[in-house]
């Protein structure tokens, strides 16, 4: 098993002067043996985030050298993406960050140790990933709830008698519930739990009554029929789930959310490295090997420019600024 004590390959303000002029060419198989590439994921192992850091590890091998995965969660992802912060700007650390890291708790946060734009240079989006509304069979047959709008129409006439899990307070089932709650008019309690697999145990046992989960997540239960799919978040249909109608489509307007995830590198990290891992992990997601992969997960295949990608962080920045101050969530 490889040592997580990695010696760095540069060190200081010389090293990244010196890594800002050498060609491209000669960063290729930078990880070693004893001083591989590393990828924080800031959350625990077995999630889409950690299963598409692990395939990204796989096919960049060859052009990287020693990629490994370094699984840091805690304090709902803000844990791992401060280590990143942290780290020395030489492209052997990267972190694995995402809406939640990095869009909604900048805003859902009154005190951060870091700052979302400021202590990181985006390398690229990985994928987006849908989230689907879901109940069980025995909801339904309980409540004669069988689609967006028969819940909506429920919820007015029963005001906070519907509860929805979400994996935690600022996650992404969390923010669209309360986006729901504010674009519909309507009252439902928020129930939050240590992670979405909790939450979706809680759905699937009768506890609570429904939630916004993660397509990848959700997958296996609605095709058992476990859990029924009432509407996708995001303004297209999924892929995967074609019949599915979105949110817009069930009569909810401009509802669009999804669960983003892309790679980050610390802030000051020279522009040459950026655009060298860039190539590098944007030609691997565009393989289709790296699409089917991420399609079981539920995701669709994003690479992008850094540019492309820093854009996207500030767009979703003043979005979720607004659903946060909208539904009045805070953590702290």
């Amino acid at each position: 098993m490889v040592s997580m004590n990695r010696r760095t390959l540069l060190g200081g303000a010389a090293a990244a002067s010196l890594l800002s002029s050498i060609p491209l060419a000669s960063l290729a198989q930078t990880g070693t043996g004893s001083n591989p590439i590393r990828i924080v994921v800031p959350y625990p192992p077995g999630g889409p985030l950690d299963v598409s850091a692990r395939a990204i590890a796989e096919a960049v091998h060859d052009q990287l050298g020693n990629v490994i995965v370094d699984n840091r969660p805690g304090a709902g992802g803000n844990r791992g993406v401060t280590y990143l912060a942290q780290q020395k700007p030489d492209g052997m650390t990267l972190c694995v960050g995402a809406v939640a890291t990095h869009a909604v708790n900048p805003n859902l946060f009154k005190k951060l140790p870091y700052d979302p734009i400021k202590d990181f240079e985006p390398v690229t989006l990985i994928a987006h990933v849908p989230n689907v509304l879901v109940v069980t069979p025995e909801f339904q047959k309980r409540t004669g709830i069988k689609s967006v709008a028969d819940l909506v129409a429920y919820c007015k006439k029963n005001p906070d008698k519907l509860n929805y899990a979400s994996g935690g307070n600022g996650s992404g089932g969390h923010m669209a519930g309360e986006l729901l709650k504010a674009k519909a008019g309507i009252k439902m309690v928020h129930v939050p739990y240590a992670g979405a697999a909790a939450a979706q145990l809680s759905v699937l046992a009768g506890q609570t009554d429904l939630m916004f989960d993660n397509l990848a997540s959700a997958t296996a239960n609605i095709k058992a029929g476990k859990l029924i799919a009432l509407a996708v978040t995001t303004t297209t249909r999924a892929k995967s789930m074609p019949d599915v109608p979105t949110m817009v489509e069930a009569g909810v307007s401009d509802f669009d959310i999804s669960t983003w995830y892309g790679l980050f590198v610390p802030a000051k990290t020279p522009a040459k490295i950026v655009n060298h891992l860039n190539e590098v992990i944007t030609t691997a997601l565009k393989s289709d090997k790296m699409k089917e992969r991420l399609a079981k997960l539920g995701g669709e295949s994003a690479p992008c420019s850094p540019a492309e990608f820093k854009a996207l962080v500030q767009s979703e920045l003043k979005k979720y600024a607004e659903i946060v101050k909208a539904s009045g969530a805070r953590v702290d």
